[in-house]
């Protein structure tokens, strides 16, 4: 059976030298190359979707593919993919970047410029694993597969905004929906969600944060299964302790439960740190929380700014969300999108504190009624994010589970409606 090998090469002569000498090797076949890191995940997660047999057996990367840096996709790839053997091709062949490459998860490193014989021992021994691998999974190994899930990142424009209550009613509707729902406590220092889900925990995020390789069975050991279904990895007792958990580490973390789980749902808090970053930057969607007044509009005009400014996220890839809205405030969704340069979500959350006051109180929101205007909102929210399955019957008519009656659109308000 011929090797299947996809080149991910950004540079047009580096894939023309390549190509050229991958269709050279014996029992050789080489598949169309990719440009870039997005192209290559979305492939692989496209072959994935049909058969983990549909996987090239070996993918070679360069050195200078983009936007990803190198090494962060050979993790990526090694963390949802383990089937595929990846080798780098790099200008630095030093004993450094091989243990690096080896760390991240690469299975060989072929030094530039590129010679033949080199070239064919390492792609044979490489494809050899990935056969060895997947006849492994054919026994029915436990590893990860399938294409990976959708990564919401919830931020506060300022400390007390409502960001870990409106990650945890997102992460509710998603599982309550059908789809399988990890929420993860990424505010290290000060991250509250055992409390508001009355939990008590001994493992946290911190347990994964040294692990270079998490198996599926690492991260089982690390999560909490609540009533609600949802999967908790919660922050550490400890605050002081969050440091240990990286921006490289939150990369680890993040792939594992994209590669496990159809919706991750991350509470980064208030405060940047690196791995709060690391989780924005890697999000299908980054929600920032705020509520219509000045400090916190400022605050979320601050954070914008700073992820653009650091190259996290721009302005444009971000989505808004107004919390305890009432029609009375003199600051309304269109000036905070003026104001950010964001995208605002239609759904506002309404100002009912009455409606919560019970639950929090009792640290028990997963109890919310679901009466509750705030709960129908964020759950309607969950719809516009893509984040729940919704019923053929409730598609037709627009609904999910009832859960938007108590939800006020910004875009009916802008065309007149009520």
């Amino acid at each position: 059976m011929p090797t299947r090998i996809l080149p991910a090469v950004g540079d047009a002569d580096a894939v023309r030298s390549l190509t050229t000498l991958l269709s050279q090797l014996p029992d050789a076949e080489p598949v169309a190359p990719v440009a870039d890191s997005t192209q290559l995940i979305d492939t692989l997660a496209r072959l994935a979707a049909e058969s983990i047999d549909e996987l090239p057996e070996v993918v070679v990367v360069h050195e200078r593919i983009g936007p990803v840096p190198a090494l962060e996709l050979i993790r990526e790839v090694a963390l949802r993919f383990p089937a595929v053997g990846v080798i780098l091709v790099t200008s630095d062949a030093g004993p450094g970047l091989f243990q690096a490459a080896m760390d991240y998860g690469a299975r060989g490193l072929i030094a530039l410029p590129l010679g033949y014989e080199e070239l064919a021992s390492r792609v044979q021994a490489v494809a050899q694993w990935s056969v060895g691998v997947r006849r492994h999974l054919g026994a029915g190994g436990d590893v990860f597969t399938g294409a990976g899930g959708t990564v919401v990142t919830v931020s506060g424009a300022k400390g007390g905004v409502g960001a870990t209550f409106t990650a945890i009613q997102l992460a509710l509707a998603a599982q309550a929906s059908g789809r399988g729902t990890a929420l993860v406590d990424m505010d290290l220092q000060t991250g509250d969600i055992a409390s508001y889900l009355d939990v008590q925990f001994r493992r946290s995020v911190l347990d994964l944060a040294a692990i270079t390789d998490i198996s599926p069975r690492v991260l089982a050991d690390a999560v909490f299964r609540h009533d609600s279904g949802v999967a908790l990895l919660l922050a550490p007792g400890e605050g002081e302790r969050g440091e240990d958990v990286t921006d490289r580490a939150a990369r680890q973390i993040v792939s594992a439960l994209r590669s496990r789980y159809e919706v991750v749902v991350v509470d980064c808090g208030a405060q940047l740190g690196g791995a709060g970053a690391a989780a924005v930057e890697m999000a299908d969607t980054a929600l920032l929380v705020t509520t219509p007044d000045v400090p916190a509009v400022r605050g979320a005009k601050r954070t914008v700014r700073m992820w653009d400014r650091l190259q996290i996220r721009k302005a444009e890839e971000t989505t808004v969300l107004v919390n305890r809205y009432s029609r009375g405030t003199e600051i309304q969704p269109p000036l905070i999108q003026k104001i950010t340069g964001t995208a605002v979500a239609a759904t506002v959350v309404p100002s009912a504190f009455k409606e919560l006051q019970s639950v929090v109180d009792a640290g028990r929101i997963h109890e919310l009624d679901s009466r509750s205007t705030v709960k129908q909102a964020l759950w309607g929210l969950a719809g516009e994010l893509g984040l729940v399955k919704v019923p053929e019957g409730d598609r037709k008519s627009g609904r999910f589970r009832g859960g938007d009656r108590g939800s006020v659109s910004f875009r009916r308000r802008r065309d007149g409606g009520g």
